[in-house]
């Protein structure tokens, strides 16, 4: 099957069970989408979801966060993974908004990974979700997917080079909603030890699906 008709099946697939795809990290503003996507850094969005409105009601903006310090967000983030370092994170990232932003998020990558604790993966999180740009995020279950499915090939090892392949197939108006397509299917569905073959509209499609089981 051919690369393009591989991608209209896939994307005919989502469009029709998944219409309305979105993060479950919880904000209302670009500031509080970034504490919640630095945050959840191999950590789940349920605990993430859990810590924010607290953390976020006594530290709202850049401004709030850039006068508290990291032992302090501390206390308010220790149930996430890497708690030390994220503290530490977020508020160097809130001062260089501060110093360098006039206390405003950033939308382009180059200024985002600039940012303590954002790397490509956040800015275009970031620049997807909060700012509504063509931008293509690859993390674990963007990668492990599009692998299965066959929608990039072996050769692209590393997530940077799956993030350039699925932007030079997938349609950029679509691609923000194709991130969240990936992440979600792969959370719930195609997850990485046991996925649920069964129970996946892609059966019979995917590359995974069509291998030999080893018994």
């Amino acid at each position: 099957m051919r690369k393009k008709e591989i991608y209209s099946k896939v994307i005919d697939y989502f469009e029709t069970t998944m219409p309305i795809a979105e993060t479950e990290l919880q904000y209302n503003t670009p500031f509080e989408l970034l504490v919640a996507v630095i945050l959840s850094a191999q950590c789940t969005d349920k605990r993430v979801n859990m810590i924010t409105p607290i953390l976020l009601a006594h530290y709202p903006t850049a401004e709030a966060m850039a006068n508290a310090t990291p032992e302090i967000i501390f206390e308010y983030i220790k149930t996430v993974s890497y708690p030390n370092n994220k503290a530490k994170h977020l508020v160097g990232m809130a001062k260089m908004l501060i110093k360098d932003f006039n206390g405003e998020v950033p939308d382009t990558l180059e200024q985002l990974v600039k940012l303590p604790g954002v790397g490509r993966k956040t800015a275009n999180v970031m620049q997807s979700v909060a700012f509504n740009k063509a931008a293509m995020a690859v993390d674990t279950h963007v990668f492990r997917v599009s692998h299965r499915i066959g929608l990039v090939p072996d050769s692209c090892t590393t997530p940077l080079a799956t993030e350039k392949y699925l932007m030079k197939y997938m349609p950029e108006e679509i691609l923000s909603k194709a991130h969240h397509w990936l992440i979600l299917h792969g959370r719930y569905v195609c997850i990485a030890r046991s996925p649920k073959c069964s129970e996946c509209g892609l059966n019979g499609l995917c590359k995974f699906s069509l291998k030999p089981k080893i018994k």
